[in-house]
């Protein structure tokens, strides 16, 4: 059925259409479905602006990331760095602490071939004087004395030589003393400590102590090298018990120096076959029966047979026999 509509109603129908544009129920299917599509159209076009920014944002921050991983990389690698210089130090300066303490210093070097020589040069004319002397005292007393003139070697006891002889060979016993350490002394460019135990023997035991002490200590600590101690077995026995302090293995006082003790024995002589074995032991039973048989009582400053078992294995490093000398004057050793 159709309607003709009045040309008024129609103008107020173009009025309203300009005011508020309603949906028309008759509007044909494939409009509609074409205005949904030309609608869904714009909401894409809208989002897609939203997702390319999300996007720019995302790289952006990738990028940003990319520095923060570098910078940390970066980081780690200098602090590997660091502690592989810091492992490099500490090993190194260390050895090269010990290579430079083992390379000997050129002028010691020299000065300590000079004193070898002189002390050498001495005792060889010692050797062609007192021909009489068994040969192996030459070599026993060289090499003993001889590793306290390098001054690069670390000394940890000081060279302890005990001569002994008989009746007979009471001089050549003083002299030969006194001349081996000279040379010793001489070479170094220092003077001897001699100390006579007959003048000490009458007095009392810790009197002797205490000036055997003040002796060695005073001297060695002066700069001498070398000290005598004639006649060990006049010494009041109590009074031996000091050289514990001076003759000790580890804790010596002094370590850079030498001691060369005498000993007389009761004996008119001392046979030449004897070994240097036997006559250590001769010694040994000498000084036992001396000390130990004395009228000291026995106190801390007093001897026993402990006190004199260590004494004896502090004195008795090289145990030395000496032989008479002929042609030796009457008044000096040389």
């Amino acid at each position: 059925t159709y309607f003709e509509e009045n040309p008024l109603r129609e103008n107020a129908k173009a009025c309203d259409s300009n005011e508020t544009e309603k949906p028309n129920i008759y509007t044909p299917l494939k409009e509609r479905k074409a205005d949904f599509l030309d609608k869904n159209q714009g909401c894409c076009s809208t989002s897609a602006p939203q997702s390319r920014s999300k996007s720019q944002y995302q790289s952006s921050t990738e990028k940003q990331s990319q520095p923060l991983a570098k910078n940390d990389t970066e980081s780690q690698n200098g602090s590997h760095k660091m502690w592989t210089l810091l492992l490099v130090l500490l090993i190194s300066v260390p050895l090269l602490y010990v290579l430079w303490s083992g390379i000997p210093d050129g002028t010691s070097s020299k000065r300590d071939a000079e004193i070898l020589q002189a002390f050498r040069a001495r005792m060889e004319k010692l050797k062609n004087t007192y021909q009489s002397q068994d040969p192996n005292l030459w070599r026993r007393a060289r090499a003993s004395l001889e590793k306290r003139l390098n001054s690069s070697h670390v000394h940890l006891e000081p060279a302890i030589l005990l001569l002994t002889a008989g009746q007979e060979a009471e001089k050549a016993l003083r002299c030969l003393s006194n001349e081996i350490a000279n040379a010793f002394a001489s070479s170094q460019n220092a003077t001897t400590i001699s100390i006579n135990a007959v003048d000490k023997a009458v007095l009392n035991s810790d009197l002797v102590k205490l000036e055997v002490d003040t002796e060695l200590s005073s001297g060695f600590s002066e700069g001498k090298k070398v000290a005598v101690v004639h006649r060990f077995e006049s010494l009041p026995a109590g009074s031996t018990l000091i050289f514990y302090k001076y003759c000790d293995h580890e804790n010596a006082a002094f370590k850079d120096v030498a001691l060369l003790l005498t000993v007389l024995l009761d004996e008119q002589s001392l046979r030449k076959s004897l070994t240097f074995q036997e006559v250590e032991e001769k010694v040994r039973d000498f000084l036992w029966a001396k000390f130990t048989s004395s009228d000291v009582p026995s106190s801390y400053n007093g001897m026993d047979t402990d006190k004199l078992s260590g004494l004896w294995s502090r004195i008795s490093h090289l145990v030395l026999p000496v032989r008479p000398e002929k042609g030796l004057p009457l008044e000096g050793c040389t």
